[in-house]
């Protein structure tokens, strides 16, 4: 019997390509909203150059400051695959720098999300590779383990399971289930060509305000 806390699965994925395609374009407030804003991240940030992460969640789970298992996932991930490691949150030992980020990136691995700290940030800071992570730390991690592969997995409150839709950008990030992706992408392509319009009527001086006097009307605010 292995180890309790220290185990290896692997995972198939069920998202298609098409479908992870649709939510490149879509912002991550906006896929927010229609998901009543109740989900996602909100104390991770990016440390990368800029742009988005957005792929399929190959999660790792590790004991605090330890990255055995990180190494395990760069080795097993497949191209396009986001690392999400639940290192518990805590800020001592960085899990990744420059040297496993870059190794990450060779394998054309899509990025890091990590609930813990990183170091190397002005390297990774330089470039482009999708790195999201809780905080910095120079003290370098552990390998001695425990940690677990492809298991459900909690990111500052946000649960992922293998497999989920990751997407993010500079508001934050959000893990979407396979089943529900169609169906919310066609409601935030909704949602996007709204706030389009908003913009344009704004362009233009022709928006309607009155809804903000009739709420407060209601209230009885105003009379």
């Amino acid at each position: 019997m292995a180890e309790l806390g220290f185990q290896i699965n692997t995972h198939k994925h069920t998202v298609s390509a098409a479908t992870l395609k649709k939510f490149a374009k879509f912002a991550v407030a906006n896929i927010s909203d229609v998901m009543n804003r109740t989900n996602g991240t909100v104390d991770l940030r990016p440390f990368h150059k800029g742009g988005k992460i957005l792929g399929r969640a190959f999660t790792v789970k590790t004991a605090p400051g330890d990255n055995l298992m990180v190494h395990k996932a760069i080795d097993m991930a497949a191209p396009g695959d986001i690392i999400v490691v639940d290192a518990g949150g805590l800020q001592r030992n960085a899990i990744i720098g420059e040297i496993m980020s870059t190794l990450a990136e060779s394998k054309k691995i899509g990025g890091f999300v990590i609930d813990g700290p990183i170091r190397d940030v002005d390297a990774l800071g330089k470039g482009k590779f999708p790195v999201f992570a809780r905080s910095i730390s120079h003290r370098g991690p552990y390998k001695e383990g425990p940690g677990e592969i492809n298991v459900t997995v909690s990111i500052d409150g946000m649960v992922v399971q293998p497999g989920d839709i990751i997407v993010g950008d500079q508001d934050g990030l959000l893990a979407i289930r396979p089943e529900i992706a169609e169906e919310l992408a066609k409601l935030v392509a909704a949602v996007e060509k709204k706030e389009k319009d908003i913009l344009a009527k704004i362009a233009k001086g022709t928006l309607d305000r009155s809804w903000v006097d009739q709420v407060l009307r209601a209230k009885g605010v105003l009379k």
